[in-house]
């Protein structure tokens, strides 16, 4: 089973200014970060950020939130229980026209937006905010795919635990290279030289 573009939203947890100095190989999960966001803008995948206690932690950094359509602020670990499910899934909009113009069992609500149920989700700190996103997005039928690369904690075994954790719960596991090498499918896709800037 691949990535599937068209399905696709990427949740970008907590990569904060104050919390960089203490993670572990902070380095190359932010600069992984980064990428998947800069190539979900160009190729229009819903894009959405956390900051937990921002007054505490510091802002989401700059290069990630730049690509995001909304950065939520929590204080509970998982996103979900601040409202992010909200953001993903669309409302439905009121049926255009007038509506006396339909009997009253045809007046149906109509969806906005393209339901999409496959999450990409990378962050920081793994074993705490992530895991707990990621098994209440599981919780809610949603399809979740664990960026690997771009994920870290204070420590690599409290990140290797998270990963371990969400592989059992029914999460993918995959690299920040193989996200995009399956958005985009084909070297005649428009946008692959842009992403071979990315990662070369």
């Amino acid at each position: 089973m691949l990535l599937e573009l068209s399905d696709s939203q990427l949740v970008l947890v907590d990569y904060q200014t104050r919390l960089f100095p203490a993670m572990f190989e902070a380095d190359k999960a932010w600069h992984n970060a980064t990428v998947l966001a800069q190539l979900a803008q160009r190729l229009e995948v819903p894009t959405w950020g956390t900051a937990q206690n921002p007054s505490g932690l510091g802002e989401l950094a700059p290069a990630i939130s730049a690509h995001c359509q909304r950065v939520l602020a929590k204080m509970q670990f998982s996103a979900m229980e601040e409202g992010l499910g909200e953001w993903l899934q669309p409302e439905p909009q009121a049926p255009k026209g007038n509506a006396r113009s339909l009997p009253k069992h045809l007046q149906k609500n109509i969806p906005g937006a393209a339901e999409r149920k496959t999450i990409v989700i990378a962050g920081c700190e793994a074993h705490v905010c992530l895991l707990q996103t990621a098994l209440d997005l599981l919780e809610d039928e949603y399809e979740v795919w664990v960026v690997t690369d771009a994920c870290t904690s204070r420590t690599e075994r409290n990140r290797d635990a998270a990963f371990d954790r969400l592989a059992g719960a029914g999460a993918e596991l995959l690299t920040t290279e193989m996200v995009g090498f399956e958005w985009l499918r084909s070297a005649e896709h428009p946008e692959f030289k842009f992403w071979q800037g990315l990662i070369t």
